[in-house]
């Protein structure tokens, strides 16, 4: 049986898509390539289409959070590395040495059990070990790491083919840490050098790192939020010129006119001081609209940017639509994206909720369907 869904619907732009990872490319230093950062469902995209759209254009390399993210890529034909950036944890062991997956070591436990697991099964797991280097979230510290390297080189069951840290500060303005990161990554990377390890890749850079930061010596970077058109950072605003990759779109499902005084939704967190013409949107915070937008929120329709009115509900939004001329109810809204010449940024949400946008993104609820917008080709 076929059935019209609700008009509520993310349109996920390839074009957009691609046009981004060229303003990445442009920042990468010669020889270096491009991991693209494809986890949380490719930050709310889709992560399959968007992982074929970009390795169709090139991305020799993926990364994802967890072994089921990689398990996706593979059995929808990405034949890249795909890096596991959360690592291995016990019992998953199996599934990465036959889905061929790379995880991301960032303990000494972690490392020694695989390399117990891969030698009784008479196989090699390629891996790239994580350090610290002022993050202070998972990864070996520096002491660690160094007194581990004289036994990297003897390993049998794993084989380190890459080195990677994560900066913490790249994306604001405290350039001493991420300077300081930096040095002690590069520093890092004479020890391998001089401990005999040869490792393939090297890798700090984020989106932020990426565009305000120089690592010459890195091989690979990891652009995340500038791929789907978010902002890695206020500073790097006139740097970049990004296109918004999803357009959150619905349509009015009802108008009601209502007089002056009239309370509206959960709590009566509004009343209209005027006669009011509302609109209902058949959308709301179970599909990632945030209920903190209520009496902040902004949306598109006619031509106009009108207010969300009252309390954002589970599946409902209501807006004021008494200035839009010759609204009616079918008229497409948009809720975040672009019409016309007008936008509502993911950054401008997340400035209204006190968040960022990859939070936007991934907040966009699995059921709101992903439609396409060009060919995963090109």
């Amino acid at each position: 049986m076929t059935f019209n869904p609700r008009p509520t619907v993310a349109e996920i732009d390839l074009n957009a898509l691609r046009h981004n990872l060229g303003q990445a490319a442009r920042f990468c230093a010669p020889g270096q390539r491009i991991l693209a950062v494809v986890k949380a469902n490719a930050y709310g995209h889709g992560a399959v289409v968007v992982s074929q759209t970009l390795a169709a254009a090139g991305v020799e390399q993926f990364g994802v959070a967890t072994l089921e993210e990689g398990i996706e890529l593979r059995e929808a034909g990405i034949e890249q590395p795909i890096l596991v950036l959360g690592g291995c944890y016990p019992g998953q062991e199996e599934m990465f040495l036959q889905k061929k997956l790379l995880p991301v070591l960032s303990d000494r436990e972690s490392l020694m059990r695989l390399e117990k697991f891969a030698c009784q099964a008479k196989q090699v797991l390629p891996i790239h070990i994580k350090v610290d280097t002022g993050m202070g979230r998972v990864g070996f510290l520096l002491p660690e790491i160094e007194k581990l390297l004289p036994e990297l080189t003897n390993l049998q069951g794993v084989r380190v083919v890459g080195l990677m840290s994560h900066l913490a500060c790249a994306d604001v303005t405290i350039d001493e840490v991420t300077s300081e990161q930096l040095e002690k990554f590069r520093d890092l990377l004479q020890k391998v050098r001089a401990a005999g390890l040869s490792i393939h890749d090297f890798h700090i850079s984020n989106s932020a790192g990426l565009v305000g930061w120089d690592c010459p010596e890195c091989t690979l970077v990891r652009p995340g939020i500038m791929l789907y058109g978010g902002m890695p950072g206020e500073k790097y605003r006139d740097q970049l010129d990004l296109k918004p990759v999803m357009h959150l779109r619905t349509r009015i499902a009802q108008l009601k006119r209502v007089p002056a005084g009239t309370g509206v939704s959960y709590g009566h967190r509004f009343h209209a001081d005027r006669e009011t013409l509302l609109a209902a949107l058949p959308i709301g915070y179970a599909d990632g609209y945030n209920r903190l937008l209520t009496g902040r929120g902004e949306v598109l329709v006619g031509g106009c940017r009108v207010p969300v009115v009252g309390t954002v509900c589970m599946d409902w939004t209501m807006i004021d639509v008494t200035d839009v001329p010759q609204v009616a109810v079918g008229d497409p809204v948009t809720l975040l994206g672009k019409v016309g010449g007008q936008s509502i940024t993911a950054d401008e949400l997340a400035e209204q909720v006190g968040s960022i946008s990859y939070e936007v993104f991934c907040r966009i609820g699995s059921r709101v369907p992903r439609r396409y917008l060009g060919d995963i080709d090109g």
